[in-house]
């Protein structure tokens, strides 16, 4: 081969290198906005329903907003995890829906570009959302449905939120009233505030002098009431979050035992313990539901654990996790494929096989999951041969579209004719 040769095959390969990136990086641009907006909108459809039950219930159980949107935080890696697929699928869906419609494809297959070719930038953007999805699905959600189980525990039996309106009387319980007259926009920063608390002793009374103890007439027990004003204060959590606690500055005490002396105390800081709420002691710790353990925590548990209820549904959850993951990267083929229609149709439903697809593929891996934990069935049967059927099914649909099926048809007819 000639200098001239090799040179001009060296620019060739350096030019197709570069349109190839070129290539890539306009299809990537064209999917990041429906990818996007699909994320989003999908996202807002899953979380609307959940977020109205959520809202009342913290609605009347008097917890803040604050409690609210940690709350959400903690269900976003849930919703995540199901909206990631359907985005995906619409986003790659509508790219080459429009490209083929505009005859960009058209264009692409013409100069030599395979749909494969064309594919192929999504489908490593699919791999890379598979990578995500095995983190997501393996550590980030196991620790957030913790997270929000803790937190909404804790926010429906804490009594008592610690915030309050300014001009209304709050009634944490039955012998306490609070009141404030200016809030902050959180409610936890309180002026001009007046506390009302009654207590009885437990302290039983003292027999008159004289009079024998079995003879004592019966008394009730003594009350005593405490009025507090101040003119600043703040509402916050303890720090183990067990309890609601009010801090008072340069306020007054009066207290009256019901002896006709009440006593006056003047004071520059106290503090007053609104809930004690010891029930959120016994709240159970992280890892006795399978969905709450990490992949590595499910690979250790199922080792260490005999045959049973508990390790199945362990390791039904560990096959699920891992088959979902690994699915995502063909879900571009599945929607590249079907997104190809023919000329001068309209109202393909490409789309509509696709959403149908992808939910029956996820209900039968719900199904083999639940047939793994509960019938003691095996996995590779019930989870992972619906897995290999998806991927095989994906990537024959693309090679079909793409004209590889016919290319392979013809050389095996020349083989067979020679």
């Amino acid at each position: 081969m000639t200098p001239v040769a090799t040179a001009v095959g060296a620019l060739r390969h350096i030019g197709t290198r570069v349109i190839a990136k070129t290539l890539d990086r306009y299809l990537l641009s064209q999917l990041l906005p429906p990818f996007v907006i699909s994320l989003g909108v999908v996202l807002s459809a899953l979380l609307l329903e959940r977020l109205l039950v959520l809202f009342n219930a913290l609605a009347e159980d008097g917890s803040p907003m604050g409690t609210f949107f940690a709350l959400l935080a903690d269900l976003l890696p849930h919703y995540l995890g199901l909206a990631l697929p359907a985005a995906l699928c619409v986003g790659v869906f509508s790219i080459v829906r429009r490209m083929s419609d505009n005859n960009e494809i058209d264009a692409l297959m013409a100069g030599g570009v395979p749909l494969s070719r064309i594919a192929r930038p999504f489908l490593q953007a699919g791999a890379w959302l598979g990578v995500f999805s095995m983190l997501l699905f393996g550590y980030i959600q196991p620790y957030a449905r913790y997270d929000f189980r803790l937190a909404f525990y804790f926010a429906s039996h804490s009594g008592w939120a610690p915030h309050l309106q300014g001009m209304m009387f709050a009634s944490p319980s039955s012998r306490m009233m609070l009141t404030a007259d200016q809030t902050s926009h959180d409610g936890s920063v309180l002026h001009h505030v007046f506390l009302r608390q009654r207590t009885v002793s437990t302290s039983p009374a003292s027999p008159t002098p004289g009079t024998p103890a079995t003879t004592a007439p019966s008394t009730p027990a003594p009350e005593t009431e405490q009025d507090i004003s101040a003119p600043d204060g703040r509402l916050h959590f303890s720090p183990d979050r067990r309890e609601v606690r009010l801090d008072l500055w340069h306020g007054t005490i009066l207290t009256d035992k019901g002896d006709g002396r009440p006593t006056e105390t003047h004071f520059v800081h106290t503090i007053k313990l609104i809930t004690e709420n010891a029930k959120l002691n016994g709240f159970r710790a992280r890892g006795e539901d399978s969905k709450e353990k990490t992949l590595g925590e499910l690979q250790t548990y199922i080792h260490a654990t005999p045959p049973g209820s508990d390790r199945d549904h362990a390791r039904a959850e560990l096959h699920f996790r891992l088959a979902r993951a690994l699915a995502i990267p063909f879900i571009p083929a599945l929607a590249a494929a079907l997104a190809l229609m023919a000329k001068r149709r309209r109202g393909s439903p490409g789309l509509v096989i696709a959403a149908i697809v992808l939910v029956g593929f996820d209900h039968a891996l719900q199904f083999g999951q639940s047939l793994v934990a509960t019938r003691h069935a095996s996995a590779f049967l019930t989870v992972w041969v619906p897995e290999l059927a998806f991927m095989i099914g994906c990537s024959v649909l693309l090679a079909w579209r793409s004209g590889a099926l016919i290319g392979l048809r013809q050389r095996l007819s020349g083989l067979r004719a020679s």
